[in-house]
């Protein structure tokens, strides 16, 4: 399987190489990391923003690397594209809103950047569907799916409820596109990822993005659900 690891939000350089060499020296090709987060209540950690994005570029110079980030509008897409950042993916709370998804959508024609795409936050795979059209209408033709699992007031065992039949919906629909499972967003805890994964492989899932942080009890953010490299 594909695997894209790293931290939930990129902290420092120093975080960022260190996880990078580990992640590297186990055969992982693509780097992820948060810039923009977009936190529920003010106050939080909400990303360094572009000053990662030269972060990034470094550490994908000194290790080989690819480099991705998570875009939430137009502004986000352009620096990246600047930056030449290798590929992007689209959170759950962006692929639930049209507009967010046009204006994403609008940035990125012209360009052939990869981008990955999140179920939404709600079980309503139209609004998973209306994301890829939007973003296939601009003339992208590298996309890709990643199932992060859906909030639910019934799920007791799981941080998202995976609605595993939604993955197999979207495989059927669109077999020809590469297809994540986010075990870390889905688990919440570093112990359900074994069985996650396992999963999503036994269903042909393409691949994992987990996260993963050097100490990971320190995060800024998402600290009970990311590993070590």
């Amino acid at each position: 399987p594909g695997v894209i690891a790293g931290p939930c939000s990129a902290e420092s350089f120093e975080q960022l190489s260190r996880t990078a060499v580990a992640l590297k020296e186990q055969g992982v090709a693509v780097l992820r990391a948060g810039l923009w987060k977009p936190r529920t209540h003010p106050g939080c950690f909400e990303g360094v923003g572009e000053t990662g994005l030269a972060w990034l570029s470094a550490v994908r110079k000194e290790t080989g690397m690819k480099v991705c980030t998570e875009v939430a509008g137009a502004t986000h897409v352009k620096a990246c594209l600047a930056a030449g950042i290798d590929m992007l993916w689209i959170g759950a709370r962006t692929t639930a809103n049209p507009f967010l998804m046009q204006e994403i959508a609008d940035a990125l024609r012209g360009s052939d950047i990869p981008v990955l795409v999140k179920n939404p936050v709600s079980q309503d795979i139209g609004l998973w569907i209306g994301a890829l059209e939007r973003l296939s209408a601009a003339g992208i033709t590298k996309l890709g799916l990643i199932l992060r699992g859906f909030p639910s007031v019934e799920e007791k065992k799981y941080r998202n409820s995976p609605k595993w039949t939604v993955a197999v919906e979207m495989r059927t629909l669109y077999p020809q596109l590469p297809f994540f499972c986010d075990p870390s967003h889905m688990g919440g805890s570093p112990e359900y990822l074994p069985e996650i994964s396992q999963k999503a492989l036994d269903l042909g899932l393409d691949g994992l993005m987990i996260e993963v942080h050097p100490s990971p009890q320190t995060a800024l953010t998402d600290a009970q659900q990311q590993i070590t490299p």
